[in-house]
Order: C-alpha cells, then sequence, then structure tokens
C-alpha cells in the first residue's frame, strides 16, 4: 500500500513539474536535444513557418509539373502518347521517392534533417532544369508555344534535361511525406489545446498545397503556355530556394523527435520470434506478455503501445518461454526470439492500416481524372467567352477554391456543429467518419460529370452532327470540381490526420508517405481501368467509350461505372472501418521510467 502512494506521489509531482517548466509530454526534444519548453519552441509560430514552406514548395513543383507534358511536346518534340508516358513515370517516381524519404526520417535522419536535405536536392534539380532549358532547349528563342516549335537537340542535352526533373522529383518526393508530419510534430497531442491545434494543422496544410498550386495552375501556367517557359522554370526555383531559406529561418523554433531505427528489421523480429514459437499457447487476455523498460527498448523516443486483442499469432512474440526467462536472468535479450509488446503492436497497427489504405484507391482513381478525363471533357466544350479564351485546365481553379471554401465550412461551421449534435467532447466527425463522406461526395462527382457528358453529347450532336465541339460552355463542369473539393477536404485531409494518428511514433512519415501512394497507385488503376474500358467496348462499338474524338464515344458511361466503383468501395470501407481498431499509447511520463533528467524524481 506505501508503494502504491509512493507511486501515485510521484506521478503527481512529476505533472507539476512538468506543468511548472512547461514541458511537452509527448516527448518533443528542441534542436539541441533537450526536453521541448511549450513557451519557446513548436505551437502556430512554427507551425505558419512550415505552412508558408509547403505553399511556396508546391508552387514550385506544380510549376513544373502543371505543364511538363506541352514541354516535352513543343520543346523536346515527342510525340503525345511518348509525352502522357514519360510525365506519368516522372509523377510515379515522385510517390516512389516519398517512401524512400519517409524510411530514412523514420529510421535514421529524423524529419528536420530528411525535409532540409531533399529541400536542397529540390532547388538543385530546378535550378538545373532552369539553366538548361534557358541554354540549350529553347531554341531559337521564343520557341515553345503553340506557332513556334523548337529545334532538335543533342543526347547530352536531353540527358541533362532528364537528370534535372528526376532530381526535382526526388527532392518533392523525398520531402512530402516529412513536410506534414514534422509540421505537426510542432504540437503536443497530449494537452488538450495543442491537441486541438495539431487536427487543424493538417486542414490548413492541405489548404496551402492548393493555395501554391493555384498560382501554378493560373499564372505560371499561363506563361508556359505562351513559351516562357525559363521564366517559369526560375520562379519555381525561386521559390523553393525561398521555403528552403525561410524553413531553416525556423530552425530555433522547431520541435523534433529521434528517429527509431530501422522499422524492417523491428518487423522481422516480430514475426520470425512469433514463428518461431508457434505451438506456444498465449494466455486469453494477454496477461504477462513482456515490455521493456525505456532505458532497454531500442524505440527510446516512443511512446509504449498498450496490447490489443487480433493478430493473436504475433502475440506469441511478446511471450516469455522458459528459455527467454533464463535470458533475461542472465540479461541477455534476443529479440529474434522475444519482442516487447510494444513492438508486436507496431506491426498490428500497420496491418490494420492496409485495408483501410486499400479502400482509398478508389478515390484517388476518381481524383485522378481531374487532371485527365476532366480536361480532356472541357477540350470539347465551349471554351470562349467573347474572345477570350478558357484554357480547360484552368478549370481546375474551381477544384482549388472549393477546397479553400469547404476547409473554413468544416472548422467554423460543421465540426462544431457536429460536435453540439453528438453532445460529445470530441468536436464533429472521426477521420474515419469523414474519408467515407469524402467517398459520398467523390461518387456524387461521378454522377454529376456523366450527367453533364449526357447533355455535351446531345448538344453536340444536334449543333454538329457528331464532328465538332458542343456549344455546351465548360461552366457547366463547375459542379463536377467543386464536388471533387469538396470530397478532397474529408478524405485527403482525413487521410492525413488518421495516418498521422494512427500510425505509431517511429513510423509517423511512413503513415503520410501513405496517403501519397495511394495516389500514385489510384493513377496506375485508372490507367488499368481505362484500358480495360476501351478493350471491352470496342467489341460492341466502333469507337469505344474514350476515342480521340469523344463525340464519337461515351465518356458518360466511364463516369457512371466509376460511380458505381465508388458505392462498391464505400460498402467495403464501411466493414474496415468497423474492423479498425485504434491505436492505444500510454501516457509518457506517468507509465515509463526514464524521464529527462528535469523531470526525474
Amino acid at each position: 500500500m506505501a508503494a502504491l502512494q509512493s507511486f501515485h506521489h510521484q506521478s503527481t509531482l512529476k505533472e507539476e513539474i512538468v506543468e511548472t517548466e512547461g514541458f511537452t509530454l509527448d516527448g518533443a526534444v528542441d534542436w539541441h536535444g533537450q526536453p521541448a519548453i511549450k513557451s519557446k519552441s513548436g505551437t502556430w509560430v512554427a507551425a505558419i513557418i512550415i505552412l508558408v514552406n509547403q505553399g511556396l514548395a508546391t508552387l514550385a513543383f506544380f510549376g513544373v509539373g502543371v505543364n511538363l507534358v506541352l514541354f516535352l511536346t513543343r520543346v523536346l518534340q515527342q510525340d503525345n502518347a511518348d509525352a502522357a508516358n514519360n510525365v506519368s513515370k516522372w509523377m510515379g517516381t515522385v510517390y516512389i521517392f516519398s517512401l524512400v524519404g519517409a524510411f530514412l526520417s523514420d529510421s535514421y535522419w529524423g524529419r528536420y534533417k530528411t525535409c532540409v536535405i531533399f529541400q536542397i536536392i529540390f532547388v538543385i534539380g530546378l535550378v538545373s532544369l532552369s539553366l538548361s532549358s534557358y541554354l540549350f532547349l529553347i531554341r531559337p528563342k521564343g520557341c515553345g508555344d503553340e506557332q513556334t516549335p523548337c529545334g532538335s537537340h543533342s543526347k547530352s542535352e536531353i540527358s541533362l534535361f532528364y537528370l534535372s526533373i528526376y532530381l526535382t522529383a526526388l527532392g518533392n518526393g523525398g520531402y512530402q511525406p516529412n513536410i506534414a508530419t514534422f509540421g505537426a510534430d510542432q504540437f503536443d497531442e497530449e494537452d488538450p489545446k495543442e491537441g486541438h491545434s495539431k487536427v487543424a494543422f493538417f486542414s490548413y496544410f492541405y489548404l496551402a498545397l492548393n493555395l501554391g498550386s493555384l498560382f501554378s495552375n493560373t499564372i505560371l501556367g499561363f506563361f508556359e503556355n505562351e513559351g516562357m517557359w525559363a521564366l517559369g522554370f526560375w520562379v519555381s526555383a525561386g521559390s523553393a530556394l525561398v521555403a528552403l531559406l525561410l524553413f531553416l529561418a525556423g530552425t530555433p523554433r522547431y520541435r523534433h523527435f529521434k528517429p527509431s531505427g530501422n522499422p524492417l528489421t523491428r518487423v522481422c523480429q516480430v514475426v520470425v520470434s512469433a514463428a518461431k514459437k508457434w505451438r506456444v499457447r498465449v494466455p486469453i487476455g494477454g496477461e504477462g506478455l513482456f515490455e521493456n523498460d525505456r532505458k532497454q527498448s531500442p524505440n527510446s523516443g516512443c511512446r509504449k503501445i498498450l496490447h490489443t486483442h487480433g493478430f493473436k499469432f504475433l502475440d506469441k512474440a511478446a511471450y516469455i518461454s522458459s528459455r527467454d526467462l533464463s535470458d533475461r536472468e542472465e540479461e541477455v535479450n534476443n529479440p529474434w526470439r522475444l519482442c516487447p509488446i510494444t513492438r508486436v503492436e507496431e506491426v498490428k497497427c500497420i496491418l490494420r492500416l492496409i485495408p483501410i489504405w486499400l479502400c482509398t484507391m478508389i478515390y484517388s482513381v476518381v481524383f485522378t481524372q481531374m487532371a485527365s478525363l476532366f480536361v480532356e471533357q472541357g477540350a470539347v466544350m465551349k471554351t470562349t467567352i467573347s474572345n477570350f479564351h478558357i484554357p480547360p485546365a484552368s478549370m481546375s481553379s474551381f477544384d482549388i477554391l472549393s477546397v479553400a471554401l469547404f476547409i473554413f465550412l468544416y472548422r467554423r461551421i460543421l465540426d462544431p456543429f457536429i460536435g453540439k449534435l453528438k453532445n460529445s467532447s470530441s468536436n464533429g466527425l472521426t477521420e474515419l467518419q469523414r474519408m467515407g463522406v469524402g467517398l459520398i461526395i467523390a461518387m456524387m462527382a461521378m454522377v454529376s460529370a456523366g450527367i453533364v457528358e449526357c447533355y455535351r453529347l446531345k448538344y453536340a450532336q444536334a449543333d454538329c452532327g457528331g464532328s465538332g465541339s458542343s456549344s455546351l460552355s465548360i461552366f457547366w463542369q463547375v459542379p463536377q470540381y467543386a464536388l471533387i473539393g469538396a470530397s478532397e477536404v474529408f478524405m485527403y485531409v482525413g487521410q492525413l490526420e488518421f495516418f498521422n494518428a494512427q500510425a505509431p511514433d517511429g513510423l509517423k512519415s511512413f503513415g503520410s508517405a501513405l496517403c501519397m501512394s495511394s495516389i500514385s497507385l489510384g493513377n496506375y488503376v485508372s490507367s488499368m481501368l481505362v484500358t480495360m474500358v476501351m478493350k471491352i467496348s470496342t467489341a460492341d462499338h466502333m469507337a469505344g467509350w474514350i476515342p480521340s474524338n469523344l463525340n464519337k464515344g461515351h465518356l458518360d458511361r466511364f463516369y457512371f461505372l466509376l460511380a458505381a466503383l465508388t458505392v462498391i468501395d464505400f460498402v467495403i470501407y464501411i466493414g474496415c472501418a468497423k474492423w479498425y481498431k485504434c491505436i492505444k499509447l500510454e501516457h509518457k511520463y506517468e507509465q515509463t521510467e526514464e524521464q529527462p533528467e528535469s523531470l526525474r524524481v
């Protein structure tokens, strides 16, 4: 009894010291490696620097990506098919590099160092692209617009171009999953006020991303479309350089988390340990499973994870056999035979996240249509007002404006309103519920696009006999773009919050990388789906659903097919969401033995 009273007294005293000194409770450290003090680090001061950095970096990236296909066709003289494939490969590489950046961050470098290194690579790639375009590629001067083609180029000049854009892809890909998580690190989720700000940060992060791309899609896109490629690339390089310098300027203010080592090794240790004890019967309820104290734990910077039911086979890795007991008495710990339950739960977390992640791929298929089929659909609609021509790709501005509007509506109106209806201390919808709402709105966007296409075909056949442009205005596309924007607020912002909250402390960047990789897989699935649809539809229809001349096809049927697939995906998602079990963390200082020196009693 005396020991129990002593424990409670020590825990209370520790909390009083933490409150007096103002240290964070989540284990964050400052740039000197000392426990982070709330008043001197993190919070919105650091987060705003990161948000502006993200907006500038996004402007720089999309300043290249938004018109890269036109650069390849007009400047490098590639045909449409080759240019489209090269852009797809380039974009896919960006998302592959996001997994590389997340791995290095979680395992060895930490998020701050990873962000700095990959931003430097990003700037180098953009400066190289700008120089090579200005000095070698855009010849004769002023070429690259719709009227003036550029001349031929040597292999070394082409090689320098590809080296530049892939350095850009490497820099942006490695930076992206870490900057979102690093921004969230600036808030202590175990502090109620900062925890609420941490949730809000992801909405503003996605808003900053969209505002950056808005400038690229409009202003830079216009200059590049007019043939001023070098100017557009130099603006992108300058924006990336300013973003890097701004990020470095905020260094003294940031909060950091130490990397936890190679996660692949930890996963393998759990699987091997469980396999070696496949005949062992673990007690019901998981009593007696092994957990290291923090001094012995290789994940010394991470919070412990409480045991959860499910994947019972993996619990065998933490079961203490007679051999393990003798090893412990001799102070020998073989992680390939006995793993702490926290490490086992890490693997369980990853396994539980995979079904949710897979369910987001169909949404990404819908999302990718905005940059492909929506643009092609708009190109065969009426795109002029008086004598002004509206570029079909610029309609994505309505998506960005919709994102900004719905972030405001959700954060300021819908979220508090739903919280009052639920009469709950936690406001609004959960991340899983919001992702489900995103799927529903995405389905509505596809239905809207399909209906617009039905009317467009009707007007095209009546006005032009199916061979020319439709007299239906391109502004009829506004609802489908606006609905996609609304769905992003619920799906992608919810995804960022969900994967960040549910990923173990040692795999936070990996959680953010899952969001990016789902977009990548969505592109591949979309390409495969279009190929399958064309092969099947040409069997009974000469032109197929998506022919070169859309007036002779049935793009509306493809949109309705995506709407149906989204409904099926939503049903599967509901089952996965109900099955999912949230991660359970111990309190950083009440439940562990090792505290910072200033917190020890």
